[in-house]
This record gives structure tokens, C-alpha cells and sequence, in this order.
């Protein structure tokens, strides 16, 4: 029978830290959705460390992305066909319209820097809504 080598048979590598430092490591050992032991391991050895990604918010912002699209569609329709909004003007409509484009990229664009931080998919994004 071979013994394995693992971790915890393993001897530690104590550091010495203040309290302070110690609540730092934590905090982008949690940023990062690694224990603290992970997060220092992986520095330790020269992996690039990136932050976990709160998906719930990228789906919220899609969703406000979505309304938003809804919303203009929406607003199209009713005013074309309504009598009351007879009395507005193209250019109303259109200021109208534009703010809802340009939340709808400012949703966009959020969510492509939450994804990637970075800017590389913000800035391919814009490109190609132009």
C-alpha cells in the first residue's frame, strides 16, 4: 500500500500577518470565491486571480434591458395609434425614443463590464452597436 501525499499530511507555510492584513486577505479571498488557504495558494504560485461574477446581476440587467426594448416597442405603437397623443410632436417622439436607446446601451454596456472587467467585450459591444 502506497501512502499518498495530500495537503493536510503536508507541513504549512505560517504567515505572519496583522489583523488588518489578515480582513484584507479574506475580503479578496471572498471577492474572488476561493477560501483564504485557495486565494494565498494560488498567489503563492502565480495564478492570475479573478472575481467571481455576481450572475444574478447581469440577469437583472438583462431583464431591465429587455423591459426597456419592450417599452420602446410599446411606445411606438401607442403613439401612432392613440388620438390623445395626436397633439405631440415627431420631435418629442423622438427625443423620447433616443433616451430609450441610450439606457438601453448604458444597460449594455454595464453588463458587458460586469462580465468582463476589463473592457475587451464593453468595448467589441459598442463597436458593434454602432
Amino acid at each position: 500500500m502506497t501512502d499518498k501525499v495530500t495537503r493536510k499530511s503536508s507541513p504549512p507555510i505560517k504567515v505572519y500577518c496583522l489583523p488588518s492584513e489578515k480582513r484584507s486577505i479574506e475580503l479578496q479571498a471572498k471577492k474572488a470565491g476561493l477560501s483564504a488557504a485557495k486565494y494565498l495558494r494560488d498567489v503563492g504560485q502565480g495564478y492570475l486571480i479573478t472575481s467571481v461574477v455576481d450572475f444574478r446581476a447581469v440577469r437583472e440587467l438583462a431583464r431591465i434591458n429587455g423591459d426597456l426594448g419592450r417599452l420602446g416597442g410599446l411606445l411606438k405603437l401607442w403613439l401612432s395609434n392613440d388620438a390623445r397623443t395626436a397633439h405631440f410632436d415627431h420631435a418629442t417622439l423622438r427625443a423620447v425614443l433616443n433616451m430609450v436607446e441610450e439606457n438601453q446601451l448604458e444597460l449594455s454596456l454595464a453588463m458587458a463590464n460586469l462580465v468582463s472587467p476589463h473592457g475587451t467585450l464593453a468595448a467589441k459591444f459598442s463597436k458593434a452597436r454602432r
